[in-house]
């Protein structure tokens, strides 16, 4: 097996142990096992534990990047590239549970990897949000006074939490077109039925 099959190998291999296990219950001869290489054979790809973690989310963000800004350059609209980026990241985490959890929980918890990976991937990733409302008001389709950080947080924020709900097998009696749909009608339009206007 060549050297980058095993590497991709024992990524997919930690990503499922990760999601299963937790990180930190997590064991190099978990990863090995469920790769089927040995446990020295870990050692040669990765130095330990959260180099495993960093780079599976620096790989598999790195393809969800990939993927969404190969969608979005051709769409000019700001609206679209919002649904699109949130059809793109939903169908994503659908389809790969475990990498869903990973992100989630992990991410999340492991406090000295926040710390170690908070101006990499995952932050470009986000930012392909911010970047999309900035776009939307130098065309004076979204508001200027919208904060650009602070929406992409909020609009992430709701992908995020469908996506933690359907990796625990929770409430996935809707569809991903369904739950896009009531996402860009709440972040574009919000909650409150529009006031009859009084002549």
């Amino acid at each position: 097996m060549k050297a980058q099959d095993k590497h991709i190998k024992i990524i997919n291999a930690a990503t499922k142990v990760f999601a299963k296990k937790g990180f930190f219950n997590a064991r190099i001869s978990d990863i090995a096992k469920e790769a089927k290489v040995a446990d020295g054979t870990i050692y040669l790809y990765f130095n330990n534990k959260f180099d495993i973690l960093i780079s599976v989310f620096e790989e598999e963000i790195s393809s969800m990047i990939e993927q969404v800004t190969n969608s979005l350059v051709l769409e000019p609209d700001p609206k679209l590239q919002l649904r699109i980026f949130a059809t793109k990241h939903l169908t994503m985490m659908k389809k790969n549970k475990n990498l869903a959890e990973v992100i989630q929980i992990e991410l999340r918890q492991s406090t000295k990897l926040i710390k170690d990976y908070r101006n990499n991937k995952f932050s470009e990733y986000i930012d392909i949000i911010s970047t999309i409302i900035k776009n939307g008001q130098a065309q004076n389709i979204y508001r200027a006074d919208i904060r650009p950080g602070i929406a992409k947080r909020a609009f992430f924020g709701a992908l995020d939490e469908i996506s933690r709900v359907w990796s625990l097998s929770l409430e996935t009696d809707y569809t991903v077109e369904e739950t896009i749909n009531q996402i860009m009608d709440i972040f574009l339009t919000g909650v409150l039925i529009p006031t009859p206007r009084t002549e």
